[in-house]
């Protein structure tokens, strides 16, 4: 399945009574490129969330969104300092007896005495919070990769339809030749009669000089080769892992061939030809780019 290097992805959910959105967002790069943001507190999860995104994406400048809202979160703990309330408790019970005093111990009076309560940050399961991190990037990311895939079935259909009008480019290139041949040949006949003024010319001459410039300017081999990229650009097409990188090289290969067919061409509707191929080429290019 092709897949385009652009596209966006989020998921949200509770973790640890936490509310976290994670979202995804890509554009082409030639390596792959992550950068997390998150808050502060929660980096010990950036690690986690990165090799999730480096197992599933290949290549691609990905910016990576963790936003989290710990305000409707039970994060504080109201803890008593038994030790500390039983001494006050002991002591004023002393004091009443020793003194003879009314013994009007209530618990709000005690809770008026400092250090008997306090009110703590409960300490976050590290653990817990980076397991739901990962779960919740791998939902945006199926999410990330619907958008991908549906932009990479419009890329291959592209580079398909320019790869089918580079084929039959070819196969003009193949007719072409052995016109271009005999073409060659009369020219050369008209030139020597030109040039002999009537006298017989030897025809095994200009068979000899005919055949010499069909070898010269043969493109069998390059036309043989060009077909073969072209299999092999449908095959690529049909894989299920990333291609980007090896849809690169081949077009480089096969702008090579075209290169070459036009400088053993010398003709000027070849050129033409040519030309053509190597503009569909050049449109191919563009595409792969965006492919990963």
């Amino acid at each position: 399945m092709i897949r385009s290097m652009t596209g966006y992805g989020g998921a949200k959910g509770v973790v640890e009574g936490l509310n976290v959105t994670v979202e995804l967002k890509s554009v082409n790069n030639r390596y792959l490129d992550i950068a997390v943001r998150m808050p502060r507190n929660f980096l010990f999860a950036e690690d986690a969330v990165k090799s999730t995104i480096q197992q599933h994406v290949s290549r691609g400048k990905l910016d990576v969104f963790v936003t989290i809202d710990s305000s409707q979160a039970a994060d504080t703990v109201l803890r008593v300092n038994e030790p500390l309330l039983r001494a006050y408790i002991d002591t004023l019970n002393t004091l009443a007896v020793r003194y003879d005093l009314k013994n009007d111990m209530s618990l709000m009076s005690l809770m008026r005495f400092p250090d008997i309560l306090s009110v703590e940050k409960a300490e976050a399961d590290q653990d817990k919070i980076r397991a739901g991190l990962v779960a919740l990037t791998q939902q945006a990311l199926a999410d990330y990769d619907q958008m991908r895939e549906r932009e990479g079935e419009k890329l291959a259909e592209d580079v398909r339809s320019r790869a089918a009008v580079i084929e039959t480019l070819v196969t003009e290139v193949e007719k072409r030749s052995p016109e271009r041949v005999a073409e060659y040949r009369e020219k050369l006949l008209a030139r020597m009669r030109e040039v002999l003024e009537g006298t017989d010319v030897d025809e095994t001459r200009i068979v000899t000089e005919a055949a010499i410039y069909a070898d010269k300017t043969a493109v069998d081999e390059e036309t043989v080769r060009l077909r073969s990229h072209l299999q092999q650009l449908d095959g690529m097409l049909n894989e299920e892992k990333p291609v980007g990188r090896k849809l690169d090289f081949l077009v480089q290969e096969m702008n090579r061939e075209a290169n070459t067919i036009g400088s053993k061409g010398n003709d000027l509707e070849q050129a033409r030809t040519v030309v053509e191929i190597k503009a569909e080429l050049e449109k191919i290019r563009e595409q792969t780019q965006n492919i990963e």
